[in-house]
């Protein structure tokens, strides 16, 4: 789950931050990957429309 397409879903990194109930700054130091329990977390919020991708769950084992 690339951390771009997430912030475009919620609209900015602020909506995100209080979707997550976290600060602004915590999602800034994600980089280009959002770590995977977050991603977990977004999928559930998302409903499915977005999704943990399968590289993510491997580089992760």
């Amino acid at each position: 789950m690339k951390t771009a397409d997430v912030i475009a879903h919620f609209g900015g990194q602020g909506r995100l931050a209080k979707a997550l109930d976290v600060s602004q700054p915590a999602i800034s130091k994600w980089g280009d990957t959002v770590p995977l329990l977050r991603a977990y977390q977004i999928q559930v919020i998302t409903n499915g429309k977005l999704k943990v991708s399968t590289p993510q769950i491997k580089q992760a084992v």
